[in-house]
């Protein structure tokens, strides 16, 4: 009878250990799991490739789903060239209501609770398709962290910016630039700030 007991409380034991274990696992990554869900979008938007291999990481730092914003005529090298000011990029950029057209597919944002977006700094800020974006869906009550990829410039005013674009209850977080294409891992320490 006494061996039994003592088996039976070994048992119990070792069973509370390992409860307490899974649950001391389950606190220590909270940070993480609370980002890493389907209710987290990463959009998008890239003319060079930079921008989307920082994204597709962040998805699967996230568990999140990627999308892409398209514009709807892609740029070329010849529409990028910042040095002339005439080029797509420079007309856009020096008017305030440009509003490039967009080709994305349906996106139900009401899916989302947090939205990663990122784009590459042109001119100290957003490009002029991410406002289009923006302004396309309906972001009330979303949580929006901006990330960008640059050359030389920071985020500076560009979370000002874009809360133009979007309704007042959406709240615009200023990430970071992102340069480099920071590893899976690094990202999952990073969105631990939000």
């Amino acid at each position: 009878m006494k061996k039994i007991l003592f088996i039976v409380l070994g048992i119990l034991i070792v069973s509370a250990g390992v409860v307490f274990a899974l649950q001391n696992k389950q606190t220590e990554n909270k940070g993480v799991t609370n980002m890493t869900n389907k209710n987290v979008l990463v959009a998008y938007f890239s003319a060079t490739g930079t921008t989307k291999r920082v994204a597709q990481n962040l998805a699967k730092a996230t568990g999140g789903d990627l999308y892409e914003i398209k514009p709807a005529k892609a740029y070329t090298s010849d529409d990028l060239n910042w040095h002339d000011e005439n080029s797509r990029s420079s007309v856009e950029m020096n008017d305030q209501k440009s509003r490039p057209e967009i080709t994305t597919g349906d996106l139900s944002i009401e899916n989302y609770d947090t939205i990663f977006l990122g784009f590459p700094i042109w001119w100290g800020t957003a490009p002029k398709v991410v406002h289009t974006f923006l302004e396309k869906y309906d972001f009330s009550g979303k949580k929006i962290i901006i990330f960008a990829t640059s050359g030389s410039s920071g985020l500076g005013n560009t979370a000002n910016t874009l809360k133009q674009s979007v309704s007042e209850t959406a709240t615009i977080i200023e990430g970071d630039v992102l340069n480099s294409n920071p590893p899976v891992e690094d990202l999952k320490q990073w969105i631990k700030k939000f």
